[in-house]
């Protein structure tokens, strides 16, 4: 995205466009077979994939970290509770402070890109999450690329875009646990653009803990977000990790249905890095 991109907008919606509907299968990534430029070409496209590690290697963090760099995730965000290798191990957790964070449970984890309390400067661009076991039962993902939730966005308002780009549009609240400060108060857009013109997209549906600038315009857009989550739409793509699966991506929009049992486990990494070679939109 430049300057010009209004110019460019109706171009570059329809190429986008051009692609949908698809099913999560075709963005399926063998990577023993295909390698690792086909999940390059695959996130060029949708700015998501999913992938298959060779059965040898699928519960290999080494592995995960040598996949991440060589799609160009090499710069790891640390965060409070990822492991000394600064992926994180995401199951369920009775740790002190960390069982108050939803992904270390088995509930429902609500639409949202990841790091969106983080500041500008460390926004997370990349995203990488390995199954290393499954839920007994449910655990499923549901993606949806959140340059398709801009255009759905723009089509239905363009006011939309101005107020979800105004840069007190969404402030996550400071974190305290236990009387000391985790977080800061953190303000921003919800949609930027970063320095090398790619679409950026910060944005949480909890209705809890999240402030928006209070002005219509906004309102109206967070309620078409929250109303779009509730409806079926050939835009999102549906897909439960496997054991040795993963899904790779340009921090898009997720979610996670609840799950029974404890023995889920995912590698999460999330990167400053954006994918290598995903430009397609140039």
């Amino acid at each position: 995205m430049t300057k010009n991109f209004s110019q460019q907008y109706p171009a570059w919606r329809d190429q986008k466009l051009a692609v949908y509907p698809v099913d999560a299968a075709a963005l399926r990534v063998d990577i023993a077979a295909d390698g690792v430029d086909a999940l390059l070409a695959t996130v060029a496209r949708f700015n998501v994939a999913f992938y298959r590690l060779p059965t040898a290697r699928s519960a290999s963090k080494t592995a995960v970290h040598q996949l991440a760099n060589a799609c160009g995730l090499r710069r790891l965000k640390h965060n409070l509770y990822a492991d000394a290798d600064s992926l994180s191990s995401i199951q369920v957790s009775n740790q002190p402070g960390q069982q108050t964070y939803i992904p270390y449970t088995n509930r429902r984890l609500s639409w949202h890109t990841d790091g969106y309390y983080y500041p500008p400067a460390a926004q997370i661009q990349g995203m990488l999450m390995h199954c290393v076991r499954p839920a007994a039962a449910g655990g499923a993902n549901e993606f949806m690329d959140h340059e398709i939730a801009y255009i759905l966005l723009r089509e239905a308002d363009p006011a939309y875009i101005k107020a979800l780009m105004h840069p007190q549009a969404l402030t996550i609240p400071a974190h305290f646990q236990n009387g000391e400060l985790i977080r800061p108060a953190q303000s921003g857009p919800v949609f930027s653009i970063t320095p090398n013109g790619k679409l950026h997209m910060r944005y949480s549906a909890r209705q809890r803990n999240v402030q928006w600038r209070d002005d219509s315009a906004t309102r109206k857009a967070e309620r078409f977000l929250l109303d779009l989550w509730e409806q079926d739409s050939s835009y999102k793509l549906h897909y439960t990790l496997q054991a040795g699966e993963g899904v790779i991506c340009n921090n898009v929009l997720h979610c996670r249905t609840a799950f029974s049992g404890q023995e889920r486990l995912l590698y999460r990494g999330r990167y400053l890095d954006r994918i290598t070679g995903s430009d397609y939109a140039d």
